[in-house]
């Protein structure tokens, strides 16, 4: 079966029972990210799409707000793709303000399968609340901090395990300091900012967001090793 083949048939096979459903839009995605030639592809999955829309609206005037509804939902999936696909330029931030702690929020907020997260501390409850919730949603959150910063007054790290997202802190006398974090393994934010109320509001710090894949394999090297070597709460 060609690719054109894949995508008329799951496209195809998504209008027969009338919804679009999350498993449907989760193959689609995963189909059009995994080809070659993706803007061809992504370009023969739309035209389709409008084809079908438009033999189901000749044929069945009467369910134009279901293929309207279809159709949309097709389109923001291949947008989406295109959009996640698309090159990224590294970016920097700055505090004081909202700049670094909103990137790092957003970051989590978007983050699909997976973050891993390398931090000195967390007490900004902006940040906890946003990790707590993707790890809700069922994202594979790990968190690795310093073991003496996690006993301060306001440090987040504590609550986090109790609520079941893993925790790992280190075993040495000095202090585990890095401010890295990892999401879906596509990019990397990193920098001096720590994941406190005070960088946001008075310190002078920075991140800085890299899409660089040898940056983000030797980072995730890291974080692994430290995940090995950590002990949980």
């Amino acid at each position: 079966m060609t690719d054109q083949n894949r995508i008329e048939f799951l496209l195809a096979e998504s209008f027969k029972d009338e919804k679009f459903s999350q498993d449907e839009k989760h193959s689609l995605y995963s189909l059009l990210a995994s080809l070659q030639k993706q803007d061809e592809m992504m370009s023969f999955a739309r035209n389709k799409a409008f084809d079908l829309f438009r033999i189901h609206h000749n044929e069945y005037p009467e369910n134009f707000v279901y293929g309207t509804n279809w159709l949309e939902r097709v389109v923001k999936t291949i947008d989406s793709v295109r959009c996640e696909l698309a090159p990224h330029r590294s970016t920097a931030y700055f505090s004081p303000g909202k700049s670094c702690v909103g990137q790092i929020t957003n970051s989590i907020a978007a983050a699909r399968k997976s973050i891993e997260v390398c931090v000195f501390t967390i007490s900004d409850d902006r940040i906890s609340e946003a990790l707590l919730q993707a790890h809700k949603a069922d994202i594979d959150v790990r968190i690795v901090s310093d073991n003496d910063k996690s006993n301060d007054l306001g440090s987040d790290i504590h609550y986090l395990a109790k609520q079941g997202v893993p925790v790992k802190l280190d075993r040495s006398s000095y202090h585990m300091h890095h401010k890295f974090a990892l999401f879906d393994r596509r990019f990397l934010i990193n920098g001096s900012f720590n994941w406190t109320r005070s960088a946001s509001t008075s310190n002078e710090e920075n991140i800085t967001v890299l899409y660089d894949k040898h940056l983000i394999d030797t980072f995730l090297n890291t974080f692994e090793s430290l995940w090995n070597e950590c002990k949980s709460i």
